[in-house]
């Protein structure tokens, strides 16, 4: 693309964001932080930029600081999020870290819409000496702002799908132009879908830094935060992640396997907590006993459904479940985080549908360590057998360590990368 058409399409582009700016503040996630996504107050400046769309890349940017700090590099760290999700998990390590100086080294703030009349004020503002965009975070007006300023850009934990590079290649030519210093993808496929949008010759190879997040437990009894809230007696599912799409399908599920379990308790934890009303509504609707999380002061009776209203607990639910069921993969959602609960010893079940998650493999299906079934018919006839037997949770653990430990690495690979492009500039810090 030449200099004319570059112009042409920058000009289009934040002509678009122009028009589309006055409408996002009716949308509830934009809504929150509105006017600092506008620059309404300006940005710190900071060394490294790092951009993290939301809760599962705040968590990777948070492991990326601590790995600098740990290597001996202390930049200053801007941390920019999406949503609310995101921002509170930054905030909560911000909170934690402190430089030398006494002040926060990491910083979190929101991601400024992508205008390039906006994104060259927040350039100038952050005056960064790299930007790290995690996994698929691919905005033309930053890019742009970021090649008129002279400062690398870095994908880093690069994932794509198919879905993705349809929307992207659309804009082949603008993005080749506007294209990071360096990609790295965490699989093959990954590389390749880049590979399309900016050439092989940027595109290298990396592990998946949420590897490193996963550490297994001891192979021994776990002991749950949550056991004084259950029976004390039966047997405990749990359906995590639950997705608006699918929900009509977990209705289903949820009937059936309580036909053929009349005594077992259920945690169900909706993905978003804006769903807490329709499953108050739905649980009611098929007659089901049910109790809101927050409301339990003593265990509950057993055959009761608890519809988690409450943040955080998620992975306390797994540690205390017989059987899990993994949601977003019934309906085609790509899939949450169903390592989560094999880390606590338990064989997860999901649906056909685990896009996002295919950075994982398939041979932890080969290898029994996770249960993939085509229909929600299927997966409650696994969780009906799931609860039947008694896995050896030892075991288990030992097989996800093994299975982890062999694919870790990229947090160390990241900031090697991030690494070798502040070390020219780590004269000095920002004040």
């Amino acid at each position: 693309m030449n200099t004319r058409s570059l112009k042409i399409a920058i000009a289009a582009y934040d002509r678009v964001w122009q028009l589309a700016i006055p409408t996002l503040r009716l949308n509830a996630r934009l809504r929150d932080g509105y006017a600092r996504r506008r620059l309404k107050t300006p940005l710190p400046p900071a060394d490294l930029w790092i951009q993290a769309a939301s809760a599962g890349e705040a968590y990777l940017a948070c492991a990326i600081a601590e790995g600098l700090r740990t290597s001996g590099l202390r930049p200053q760290i801007l941390v920019t999020t999406n949503t609310r999700q995101g921002m509170e998990i930054l905030e909560k390590h911000a909170g934690k870290s402190q430089g030398k100086n006494g002040k926060p080294d990491l910083m979190c703030r929101w991601f400024p819409f992508d205008r390039p009349e906006i994104m060259e004020k927040a350039v100038r503002q952050v005056s960064p000496k790299l930007v790290v965009l995690l996994e698929t975070e691919i905005w033309p007006g930053l890019l742009h702002s970021l090649k008129k300023r002279g400062c690398p850009a870095v994908i880093v934990n690069g994932r794509m799908t198919e879905k993705s590079l349809s929307r992207y290649i659309r804009l082949r030519r603008l993005l080749y132009a506007l294209g990071p210093e360096q990609v790295l993808a965490i699989s093959g496929a990954d590389a390749a879908r880049f590979a399309k949008l900016f050439g092989s010759r940027i595109v290298t190879r990396m592990s998946n830094i949420k590897f490193d997040r996963l550490q297994v437990g001891k192979e021994t009894a776990e002991s749950s935060t949550l056991s004084n809230l259950l029976p004390p007696e039966g047997k405990f599912l749990v359906l995590g992640s639950i997705r608006q799409p699918e929900e009509q399908q977990v209705l289903e599920m949820i009937q059936q396997i309580r036909t053929a379990n009349s005594d077992l308790t259920i945690g169900l934890f909706p993905r978003h907590m804006h769903r807490i009303d329709f499953w108050k509504s739905a649980l009611s609707r098929i007659k089901a006993k049910w109790a809101l999380r927050s409301d339990l002061k003593e265990p509950a009776e057993p055959g009761h459904i608890l519809l988690w209203d409450t943040f955080g607990e998620l992975s306390d639910g797994y540690s205390a479940a017989d059987a899990v069921f993994v949601g977003g993969s019934i309906a085609p959602l790509g899939g949450q985080n169903f390592l989560e609960p094999l880390v606590h010893g338990v064989q997860p079940v999901i649906g056909p549908h685990w896009d996002n998650f295919f950075w994982v493999g398939e041979s932890i299906f080969r290898q029994g360590l996770v249960f993939k079934e085509i229909n929600w018919q299927k997966v409650s006839a696994r969780l009906l057998r799931q609860l039947e037997t008694r896995p050896d949770r030892r075991e288990i653990k030992h097989q996800a360590r093994q299975y982890i430990q062999s694919r870790q690495g990229g947090t160390s690979q990241a900031c090697q990368t991030i690494g070798a492009h502040l070390k020219p500039h780590n004269s000095g810090k920002k004040s």
